[in-house]
């Protein structure tokens, strides 16, 4: 069935899914997956109701919108920024192209700070350094009680995303949002510095289908992929409270090259790399 027909008479849901799926199978690796989301998302339904009333039709709106969901998506751009938004860690958070889609692996940061924050008795400074969509900061803030985090990020277009979701979870007292490049110019220490830099190098990230597709700032990590690392390990020393706590997001294949820079950087830290879910190294904890 060619595409085009969808719109010429009335089509029912389950032949708008059969077409969706081939026509995003060029586009997608999850086609029929994808399908469902984005007309759910044009529907303004679940994935579950699409999937359960195949019969019922599109209005001349919704066709139009679907038409130029399609179109962004041919066009390049990932379904989480055609449907404006993404889950993570359970939540719902705003996105934008200015910035990082949440990934899965990033919720591994966001627990092991949760359960590090839960043996702790005092209130806690938190920095979430990189804090683009605000998703780890407002994950944190929702959770833990006896935290007050400050977000940052180089991205003035990025934290307006970050300060939106923090209003959308009914965080924005907890949470406080500063345009900087790494870490902020406060005179004061931390005792939980979380952060998810830019670590792919850039001759990998030039090979790779998200380049020009996420903003290149979050994603570019210099020759080897550790320039972010370097500094923000180096302007930690300082800030980081004795007894405190570093976690950093790598890159899956530079868990021994991070661990020696963590290393000269804290050299009395109890410095781990944890895997994610796949067994890969995926976070560099330093425990002071």
């Amino acid at each position: 069935m060619q595409f085009a027909v969808f719109f010429q008479s009335l089509i029912q849901i389950s032949d708008i899914l059969l077409g969706l799926h081939t026509r995003l199978s060029s586009v997608s690796q999850t086609p029929l997956l994808d399908a469902q989301v984005l007309l759910g998302h044009v529907l303004g339904r679940t994935r579950t109701w699409v999937l359960a009333h195949p019969e019922a039709y599109l209005s001349s709106d919704q066709e139009h919108a679907l038409r130029e969901a399609i179109a962004r998506l041919e066009a390049g751009q990932p379904l989480p920024y055609v449907l404006g938004h993404r889950e993570f860690y359970g939540l719902d958070f705003i996105v934008t192209p200015d910035t990082l889609i949440p990934r899965p692996e990033t919720e591994l940061l966001v627990e092991q700070a949760l359960s590090w924050s839960q043996t702790r008795t005092k209130r806690l400074r938190v920095a979430d350094i990189g804090t683009g969509s605000g998703c780890i900061a407002i994950s944190l803030a929702l959770d833990a009680s006896n935290i007050h985090v400050l977000g940052c990020d180089i991205s003035l277009t990025a934290l307006r995303v970050a300060k939106a979701n923090a209003h959308k979870h009914r965080v924005s007292g907890k949470i406080d949002f500063v345009q900087c490049d790494l870490l902020p110019p406060v005179k004061v220490q931390f005792d939980l510095i979380c952060a998810n830099l830019p670590y792919i190098p850039t001759e990998i990230l030039h090979s790779l289908k998200v380049y020009q597709r996420e903003p290149e700032m979050a994603l570019d990590g210099g020759e080897d992929g550790l320039g972010q690392t370097r500094r923000l390990f180096n302007e930690s020393v300082t800030v980081l409270a004795p007894g405190g706590l570093l976690l950093l997001e790598i890159e899956a294949s530079s868990g021994v090259a991070v661990h020696s820079l963590a290393h000269e950087a804290f050299t009395k830290a109890d410095v781990q790399v944890l895997p994610d879910l796949a067994g890969r190294d995926r976070l560099v904890s330093v425990l002071t």
